[in-house]
């Protein structure tokens, strides 16, 4: 059964493609992940970051 945790929430292009080059797919995979980590990532940009946030809030989860 897939869920919405196996997939990225809908984030932008350049965002979606900095995960994936950091082999990322799915949003359950970015919880524990360090805030500044993905900051890092060519692409990823503050509304990229606080979208993942409120996404993995949903689940209970968080960066770390």
């Amino acid at each position: 059964m897939v869920t919405p945790l196996d997939g990225l929430p809908e984030i932008g292009a350049p965002a979606t493609r900095a995960l994936a080059e950091a082999g990322y797919d799915s949003l359950r995979q970015l919880a524990g992940v360090p805030h500044a980590e993905l900051a890092s990532l060519h692409g990823m940009g503050p509304k990229a970051l606080r979208l993942i946030a409120q996404a993995l809030d949903e689940y209970g989860l968080a960066l770390g």
